[in-house]
């Protein structure tokens, strides 16, 4: 979808509308957007949102009661509209490609206004990740009188939990690998480089960067051809939630077993599982376990169910 465009849809999803305060979506790619308008409006709260042009899904706008998008770097006409309908508390989240920012006649096209240039050149001069670059949106919000909440508040069973999510528990060597890797994960993360890192036999095999989780998964399956490596995701000790929450979903774990990996863990409490239910079925298909790891440093394992030979050989004769 692309373009400015406007329609107000009638709350056919996701509950009754209209029963009390009105909250504002912004929105990039995928499903999670849909799942967050379906969480506010079982609140009793309306939903007002703004698409992200060129990145909302299709059918985001049949589950809100407003609905206009915007260019990526309007950020001023964000608020505006938001604004519009009343709106002052609202959630940012879905996916928006940071290697577009490295792309300057796509920013050129985008026509940034004058809150985005003011951040890009004021507040961000200096330091460019992630952290920084969503703080800077978030304090703009602010100061148009629009505040980001926690994106998560309205998709908790979205969550990962603590301790083993599907049939498949990890074997020995995964777990080995999880107790190797879980620290120079959470040391990483500080640094704000990357979400994800690949674990294979007491080794780092990949960090995630730019490229995103998904082109780190490949990379891992180039570099290690052996069977049963480890992707461990998470977020940073008092990461702000209001965006850029971690997330996997079913082509993660697709990914994950096309390339030869056959366990996930994740920082409970602290990564979405998008449509959870049916990524955990997957799993299960696949012979991928997914586990939750709580406490930050303090990795507390799940027990684990064979060796890595055994794990490998369910997966084949699946």
């Amino acid at each position: 979808m692309c373009g400015d465009q406007f329609l107000n849809v009638p709350a056919s999803k996701g509950g009754s509308a209209g029963s009390d305060e009105p909250i504002g979506l912004i929105a990039g790619e995928g499903e999670l957007p849909i799942l967050v308008a379906e969480g506010i409006k079982r609140s009793g709260c309306t939903v007002h949102t703004v698409g992200l042009a060129g990145c909302f899904d299709e059918r985001l706008p049949g589950y809100c009661d407003t609905f206009q998008s915007a260019g990526i770097l309007r950020i001023g006409r964000w608020a505006r509209i938001l604004r519009r309908h009343g709106v002052t508390r609202a959630v940012m989240i879905g996916r928006v490609r940071k290697q577009r920012m490295y792309d300057p006649l796509r920013l050129i096209r985008q026509i940034p206004d004058r809150r985005a240039v003011s951040i890009w050149f004021h507040k961000l001069r200096h330091d460019h990740r992630t952290s920084a670059l969503l703080a800077a949106v978030a304090d703009s919000l602010a100061e148009m009188g629009i505040t980001l909440m926690d994106s998560t508040e309205y998709i908790q069973d979205q969550l990962a939990t603590q301790g083993v999510m599907t049939r498949n528990s990890p074997d020995a060597a995964q777990l080995a690998d999880i107790a190797f890797g879980w620290p120079l994960l959470i040391s990483a993360l500080e640094h704000d480089f990357g979400q994800a890192m690949s674990v294979c036999d007491r080794d780092v095999i990949a960090v995630e960067a730019i490229e995103g989780t998904d082109s780190m998964i490949e990379r891992t399956g180039q570099l290690c051809r052996r069977k049963g490596w480890v992707l461990l995701k998470g977020a940073k000790l008092k990461h702000d939630r209001r965006a850029d929450v971690p997330t996997i979903g079913e082509t993660t774990v697709r990914k994950v077993h096309q390339c030869g990996g056959r366990c996930i863990a994740l920082a409970a409490g602290d990564v979405i599982i998008v449509n959870k239910p049916s990524v955990l079925k997957l799993a299960d298909k696949l012979g991928v376990s997914i586990t939750g790891i709580a406490g930050g440093n303090e990795t507390e394992l799940p027990a684990a169910s064979g060796t890595r030979e055994q794990s490998e050989q369910a997966a084949t004769d699946q």
